[in-house]
Parts: C-alpha cells; structure tokens; sequence
C-alpha cells in the first residue's frame, strides 16, 4: 500500500480511537488484578490503581469529549459533535462492564483474603464485643471529623466534593408534612467520609488468629442514630454516592495576571466543575437518585455508573497489609550503578564518563547524593532544574534550599499547571521563594514537561558543568515505583544545550539552535521525521532497518503515519507501549512490519526510550516526550542522545529484555482484547529479568 492509497484509507481503519485505547490500557490493569499469580494484597492495590485511573479519565479526557458534544469548541464541526455524542455513551458502556468486572474481581480478593484470616465486614456482620469498639471509636474519632448536611430546606445544594465519598442518608418520619395518602415527606442527607482525617479502613480488634477490617462508611453506617437521633424516624438507610467533575484547564488569557494567580484561582474553582460522572451504589431508592441528581445538575449527556456498596476503590491502594508481607511481592533493595560510588564525590567520577540510572533497579540516591554535593561544594556556582512533581516530602527540595543558604544562586522551573499537583507545586514555589531561590513559571501557552539538572562549577578559572538528564519526574516516592531512565553527564556540548533550554524559558521570543539535544516544541518532531526516514532509505538500499521505541503512548496521527510508511518500506518496527497506542500493527500493506506490546506488571512503566538503526550503528536517545501532539507541540521537551557505547549497549539489553517478555507482555491488536504474548521460549518476566540483569552487572569486574 503506498502512501497515497494510506491517505484514502477511513480514519477508523488506520486509528484507534484514543479514548478507547485509554480504556484498554486500564482493562490491562484490570488483569492483573485478576492474575492469581499476583500476590493477593498486590491485586487489592491493582483494584485501587484501576479505579484511580478511572476517576481522572472521567475529569480530564471524558470531560473534553463532553464539551465537544455540547458545541463548548467553536472549531469543531457538526460531524464532529455528533461523533462526541456517540463516543460518551460507547465510553460509559464500556466503564459499566470493566466497573462490574471490578466488583467481581473485588469480591474473589475478599473471599481469597478469608483463607489469610483477613475478614473485611461491614456493620451488618459485627459481634457485641466489636460494636463496642466502633461505639468508642465512633465517638472518640469519627463524629468530630463529620460534616453532615440536611438536604432538604437548603436554598442551593452544596458543593461535593470531586471523588470524594458521601453517604446519601434518606428518612422517613412519623410526623411530617403529608403529601398524600398517609406517606410522608422524606428528609435527604449527606454525610462525607473523612478519608483524609482517618484514612478509609478501620482495623478491628483481633480475634484469636482472624484479623477484622472495615470500612470508615460502614463504621457510620453503624452509627447513623448516633448521628441523626434527633430526627424522628421510622426507617433511615444510606447509600454510598461519588461525582467526578470536569478538571480541564481553562486558560486565563488576562495578561495583567501572573501564572500563579491564574493557577491559584483554578485550582480553588476545581472542586466547582461541571460534573461528569456520577457513581452510586445501585441499591440507592430510585426517588433518591433523581432528588440528587436533580439537585446536581446531572443530566442525560453525564455519565451515571452504577455500583454496590463500595465506591472510590482507588483508596484500595493503602488497604493495610497487617504485617502479611507474603501477600505482597518481594521487595528487592535498590542496585548501586556500576562503578559509580555513593561515597566520595559524584561529580568527580561524572567528570571522567557518562553513567546511567536505571530507576528502580538503581538507587535513586544518586540524583539526591549529585544536588547535596553541589549545594555543598564551594567551587559549584549555580544550579537551575526543572520541577514537574515532586515527592511530598522532598529530598530534591531540600537539597536546593540548602544550596540556596549556601550562596548559591539557584533557579527552579517549575511547573504550576501539573494536572492535579498544582496545588502542591504552588506551596513548594512558595517556600522556594522564600528561601530565595530564583523562580522560573514557564510559557503562557506551552507546559514545561521537561526533567533536565545542570550545575555550573569553577575549575581553573573556568566554568564546567555537571547535569543530568531523566525520562520521569525528580521525586523520590515514585522513583520506587516507576521505571525511568536518568543520564549523569559532564558532556560539555550537550550540556551547552541544556543551558539554552533555560535561557529559553526567560527569552522565550527566541529560539534557540540545538548541536545535541531533540527539544519540543521546536526540532523534536522534525528530527524524529528525519531519523525514521534515514531507516526507510537503509530499507530502500536492501540494508536492514530498525526502529525501537518505547514510551507511554503513541497517538500522534502524523507520527503514526511516518511509522507506517517506514513499515510499508521494509523497515522492522518495535514498539513497547504502556498506555494509548492508536497505531494498529500487523495489517497488510499499512503495518504488517510493526509489533507492539505492553506490559504491566508491579512497576509503572514510564521510560520514553528510541532507538534507530541496527545494534552496531544504532543512534539512541532518551528524553521527556510521548509521541502525542501535546508532547511534540504544545510543551517544552527534552530529549538527549547517548554517547557512551558501554550505555548504548545498556539501553539495547534493557529494551530487548522488555521485548521479549512472554509472561507480563500483552500484544496491540486491532480488536484491542489485550491478549497476552505467548511463545515456546523459556518464561520471561522482564521487570525482575532487569533486576537480574543489572545484579549480574555488578559482578563482572571492569
């Protein structure tokens, strides 16, 4: 098929469609809570990890389809509309089925926990002895927490809080204002759980060998007359209720206004979003559903999911694990990285060659021991970083206030418009700022999603610098949890690049020119483009072509279409997916040259990882940027090559042990089924291969 006849081709037969992709990159998650092979209490947090993924789907990428639908962006064509209308209710279908999925997968981990002697129960299942102790703890914990709104009188229903949870109380009284016959007005209201006081479970008191949990709404459940007593009732029930609301970004175009008001101001007038989904248990009184949806504003065009009992599984993810580390996967200590020492000086050993950190394979204290040292060391004059998140506690933070009440002259770029960490980014910019640290905002129109360090020493009269550039964020919580690339380097030319990407940011009506680094919004796609043409040309000379890349989506049509002329040319294309791909692999005369996988396993895959060309000439690269247009126009991304042959050849192994899992990996296809890669090789499971991997490393002598 040549590129003209691809070009004629219907949109749906040469793309997923993005949300869709999106929902099967978390029916993938969704599996390995199914996997028995998974520890049990593991499964429980998959659960957790589903559902949060579920909630932000809804805010950010269901609320723009919605707007679309509603006529909210001019540009959009009628077709366009109509399509949005038809994508909602295909979207919420397939929530429907994956939430029941959820409860049933939920339900088996509950009973499998029995067999562990973890019981989790609810008011309904309680002996005397442990109604004792939710009375008691009721009191002495709960009721000081709640916040209890009668519904009924109000003259505007109140704001609920996005995802969070609410029981919706419903009475009936013996004497009341009679509507007709003998039945009487109900009184309606709300009661929110205080998660973020007391957390979601409550552990009961030990039973012999059996351990007791319960949920913090079943502990109020259980106390309702002890709340509302003084309503005179004949039947009261309660039912558990969560909206989501739209979290887009509105863009203030006031100019008189500084990026941090406008995100200061957003981030308040969030929790007042048009909502979008409403999730409720489906046991809720028909007449109370419509009182509340009536009351918020929901209608035909937002989502309603029905559920049980329980909702916001995502706080599943902190389920106490009551000291049963065999329900949890083994955890192995961080590596060191070859031949580069925690003691002694880090930028000394970076001065005399490149090294790469492979998180969490390596120990993460290696960016940590790099910012101290040079907060520390007289003859380093300043340091300028990129902040996108940052740990709650952060060890990257407090490195830099140090060096800034060392003298340095330290500069932050941070990121205030991080989806869902701005608020925290704001507070983290104001202790900076009083620590005197030089603040850097970013762009008007253009995030700054980049994850770039460089210091500046004097050495002889002269200025070197030390840098290091990383495929994630500069936070060591989930430098635990997510696998990410980080390159130390003393590259003068590249860090020469570095330099100009934070001259940039302050002289941002100039662009400058890069010897090295692949920056967006500018040179990245182009470069990209001229890379996967140099491997069509090799195809086209009869020599072998290779792309390798691994990000975490790949939805950009004019990216996708590049790889597809690569694969009609010859050229043999891997790619390892984590999240949304819209490419469809393995059709004739489009894609039948390109494989994709996925894998999700105990790690989040995060590395955005290319590779061109054969092992022997491969050119190699590592950076920020997913191939989506918000990556490649809309943000500031940076993306280094690799120089050092010995790390070249490090990124090959890491990305062929990744490729040729067979136990975690699942294959793209253009049915979305996510079926899992099965060959005749021995059992591979990459993300402990690559533990492996970087252990035998370590036992080889250099």
């Amino acid at each position: 098929m040549n590129s003209d006849n691809m070009e004629n081709l219907p949109v749906t037969q040469k793309y997923i469609n993005r949300e869709i992709s999106w929902l099967s990159f978390n029916e993938r998650v969704l599996q390995e809570a199914s996997d028995r092979k998974v520890p049990l209490l593991e499964r429980l947090r998959f659960v957790g990890i589903f559902s949060n993924n579920m909630d932000e789907f809804f805010k950010v990428r269901y609320a723009k389809v919605q707007r679309i639908s509603l006529g909210k962006f001019p540009e959009k064509s009628k077709f366009e509309v109509r399509q949005a209308k038809k994508l909602l209710k295909e979207i919420t279908k397939i929530a429907i089925k994956q939430q029941n999925e959820m409860r049933r997968v939920r339900r088996g981990i509950f009973e499998e926990l029995k067999e562990h002697d973890i019981h989790l129960i609810d008011e309904r299942d309680i002996n005397k002895s442990q109604g004792e102790f939710l009375k008691k703890y009721f009191i002495d914990k709960v009721s000081p927490s709640l916040v209890t709104i009668v519904l009924n009188d109000l003259p505007e229903f109140p704001i609920i809080k996005d995802s969070s949870v609410y029981l919706a109380v419903k009475m009936r009284k013996k004497k009341g204002r009679e509507i007709k016959d003998d039945i009487t007005e109900p009184i309606y209201a709300l009661v929110e759980i205080p998660t973020d006081d007391l957390g979601r479970f409550v552990v009961l008191p030990k039973q012999g060998d059996k351990n007791y949990i319960m949920l913090l709404d079943d502990v109020i459940r259980y106390n309702l007359d002890e709340i509302f007593n003084i309503f005179d009732y004949d039947k009261i029930e309660a039912h558990v209720i969560k909206i989501s609301r739209d979290a887009q970004f509105e863009e203030d175009t006031d100019r008189t206004k500084s990026v941090l008001e406008k995100v200061s101001f957003y981030v308040r007038q969030r929790q007042k979003g048009e909502p979008v989904r409403l999730i409720y248990d489906e046991a809720i009184a028909k007449d109370t559903l419509e009182f509340l949806k009536q009351k918020m504003g929901i209608d035909e065009l937002d989502s309603l999911i029905p559920g049980g009992r329980i909702h916001n599984h995502r706080d599943f993810m902190g389920f106490p694990d009551l000291g049963k580390k065999d329900l949890l996967y083994k955890q192995y200590p961080p590596l060191p990285i070859k031949d580069l020492s925690l003691e002694g000086s880090i930028l000394k050993q970076i001065k005399a060659k490149d090294y790469l950190l492979y998180a969490p394979y390596h120990n993460y204290k290696y960016v940590v021991k790099f910012l101290r040292e040079a907060a520390l060391d007289p003859k380093v004059k300043e340091i300028k970083i990129t902040i996108y998140r940052l740990a709650k506690n952060s060890q990257i933070a407090s490195s830099l206030i140090n060096a800034a009440k060392n003298g340095k002259k330290v500069t932050v770029q941070i990121e205030l418009r991080a989806r869902f960490d701005e608020a925290q980014n704001i507070k983290y910019a104001e202790i900076f700022k009083n620590e005197g640290i030089n603040l850097v905002f970013g762009l008007p129109d253009i995030k700054v999603h980049s994850k770039i360090c460089m210091i500046e020493r004097e050495e002889q009269g002269e200025i070197k610098r030390y840098g290091f550039i990383s495929t994630g964020n500069f936070n060591e919580k989930t430098a635990k949890i997510y696998t990410d690339y980080t390159l130390f380097t003393a590259d003068q030319g590249i860090l020469e690049d570095v330099s100009k990407v934070f001259d940039f940011f302050d002289i941002n009506y100039k662009i400058p020119k890069y010897k090295h680094l692949l920056v967006s919004p500018h040179y990245f796609r182009r470069k990209m483009y001229a890379l996967i043409n140099e491997q069509i040309k090799r195809a086209k000379q009869g020599k072998k072509a290779l792309i390798r890349l691994k990000m975490n989506s790949l939805s950009d049509r004019k990216m996708i279409d590049r790889l597809y002329q690569a694969s009609q040319a010859g050229v043999e294309v891997h790619l390892i997916i984590r999240g949304i791909n819209r490419l469809i692999p393995g059709i004739k005369g489009l894609s039948e040259n390109i494989k994709a996988i996925s894998i999700v396993d105990k790690f989040l895959e995060h590395p955005r990882l290319f590779i061109f060309g054969p092992d022997e000439n491969a050119k190699i690269f590592i950076g920020s940027a997913d191939f989506m247009p918000r990556n490649l126009d809309r943000r500031v991304e940076v993306t280094a090559p690799v120089y050092d042959e010995n790390i070249k050849r490090e990124l090959i192994d890491t990305f062929n042990i990744s490729w040729n899992d067979n136990v975690k990996a699942r294959i793209f296809n253009q049915t979305q089924d996510n079926q899992y890669k099965q060959d005749s090789k021995k059992p591979l499971r990459s993300q402990f291969a690559l533990y492996d991997y970087y252990q035998d490393k370590l036992k080889v002598k250099s």
